[in-house]
């Protein structure tokens, strides 16, 4: 089963971390994605930039708005796709994310999509 971790972080906590904090931060997260890895475990991990767009299609127009969106200090920092054999293992990785005491993380099963029948 697949899982979206998606990491929440206040950004003005994080630009006062000392550089070698955060570099230190950095170092763990990527000994942890290649032990992931090395499991089948990881799909997928990026850091994000702290900013984004919004699109929106209604009408036939396109509306593009700058992010972040939430009325909130905290950020989608960063994102994990995980394989997981269900939501204790997934929320097992992600107590292990080494920003998970300066974060919120959220989990997110995903699901395949459901037709009736293949399209034409």
């Amino acid at each position: 089963m697949r899982f979206l971790c998606l990491i929440h972080l206040d950004e003005q906590a994080m630009a006062k971390l000392p550089h070698a904090e955060m570099n230190d931060l950095n170092v763990r997260h990527l000994a942890l994605n290649e032990e992931l890895r090395s499991r089948g475990k990881l799909i997928e991990a990026s850091a994000l930039e702290p900013s984004a767009k919004a699109v929106r299609v209604r009408g036939g127009g396109r509306t593009v708005v700058d992010g972040p969106f939430t009325e909130t200090k905290e950020l989608v920092a960063g994102f994990y796709l995980i394989d997981a054999a269900d939501m204790q293992e997934a929320i097992g990785i992600a107590t292990r994310f080494p920003s998970a005491p300066l974060a919120t993380i959220e989990l997110w099963p995903t699901r395949e999509l459901e037709i009736d029948e293949a399209p034409g």
